[in-house]
């Protein structure tokens, strides 16, 4: 029993932990600076790569930028190319990379290093 509940508080430990590694891997100064570029970046997902390519804060949104705009013409690729049923699922999708798009806006902007849903986790920019 009290080996069940200390395996249960390692394991709380380590999901907060990697939380927070997403967070603390970015110095208060790095954020100030980066926050404009960060938030542009789901904008033009290459602004903060050509004005701040030293803030690595600026870089994860525009990780997070790129990986959207990946998803969203991939996936409007394969949901045109299927007939009815796709083309029916289109607005759904294109609403959902909006929702993303403005969820990634308001971390941006805010000084928030919180990956996307789904997509998120994947770095491409490095």
């Amino acid at each position: 029993m009290m080996a069940e509940q200390n395996n249960n508080f390692n394991n709380q430990e380590q999901t907060v932990g990697i939380s927070q590694i997403t967070e603390d891997a970015y110095t208060a100064e790095d954020i100030e600076k980066g926050k404009t570029m960060a938030g542009l970046s789901y904008l033009l997902f290459f602004l903060p790569l050509v004005v701040c390519p030293e803030s690595k804060y600026a870089r994860f949104h525009a990780n997070q930028a790129l990986l959207l705009l990946i998803a969203a013409i991939a996936g409007n690729i394969i949901l045109s190319i299927i007939p009815i049923v796709g083309w029916m699922l289109m607005p759904i999708f294109g609403i959902c990379i909006l929702v993303l798009g403005v969820m990634g806006l308001i971390n941006g902007f805010g000084g928030k290093a919180k990956q996307l849903p789904i997509i998120g986790k994947f770095t491409l920019i490095k």
